[in-house]
């Protein structure tokens, strides 16, 4: 019954489009410079594709995009509003495709800006190494496919993880030396926690009590399977 509830998910969210026909594969490379904004906000939009995305840039954002799809040439908006850095990376005009097309994002960020992190993913698989990244938030929602996010490293401030779980597999993997305080609560699918013992209605770990950082994580399942494990 999971399956076919998994499958039919699946087809909902992606089968209601006509199939976009591939063409030649470009590729393409897009830099946001650092400025003097003290805060920066990304907002990821990806229908369908592979998106890896970790830190190690000196800009804000590396962008290295390869598509074979003419109508979906990515969309950088790139604005400040106050303090706050806004960028914008999405992918336009649906998200299925025919056989043989090509789309993947692989994106560098900047180490030390504060920055919170939004994902609206689709059909697809999505691996975020985030460790080394100031975050102060970051928010994933999930579609059709596989999604990893490791968290691992020595984070610099409290942080909040919001995952909205869809249809396939999401796996959360936090540091265990900082305090993690989770709720985690079942759609259809199911909900796994390792490293984190449970006090009342929320998970921690040892070091919660004394640990100088917190990660606060909120997870939502849908069809398929959440893993969060600290290491």
């Amino acid at each position: 019954m999971a399956r076919l509830l998994m499958l039919c998910a699946a087809v909902a969210l992606t089968g209601c489009e006509a199939a976009v026909p591939a063409g030649p594969t470009r590729h393409e490379t897009r830099t946001v410079a650092l400025d003097n904004s003290e805060m920066a906000r990304l907002e990821l939009k990806m229908g369908a594709g592979e998106l890896q995305i970790e830190g190690g840039s000196p800009n804000l954002l590396d962008a290295d995009l390869t598509y074979n799809v003419p109508g979906w040439k990515p969309v950088l908006i790139d604005d400040t509003t106050g303090v706050r850095r806004e960028i914008r990376l999405e992918q336009p005009n649906g998200s299925h495709a025919a056989s043989g097309t090509i789309y993947n994002w692989n994106l560098r960020l900047n180490d030390n800006v504060p920055l919170d992190v939004v994902a609206h993913l689709g059909a697809g698989s999505a691996r975020m190494t985030l460790g080394s990244v100031n975050l102060r938030s970051i928010e994933v929602h999930m579609g059709v496919g596989e999604m990893n996010l490791d968290l691992s490293g020595n984070p610099r401030r409290d942080y909040t993880v919001d995952l909205k779980g869809g249809v396939g597999q999401a796996t959360v993997i936090l540091p265990a030396s900082a305090g993690i305080a989770a709720t985690a609560h079942g759609g259809i699918g199911q909900i796994s926690v390792k490293g984190l013992e449970k006090r009342g209605g929320t998970w921690i770990n040892p070091a919660h009590p004394q640990a100088p950082v917190t990660i606060h994580v909120n997870a939502e399942g849908g069809v398929g399977q959440i893993n969060i494990v600290a290491r």
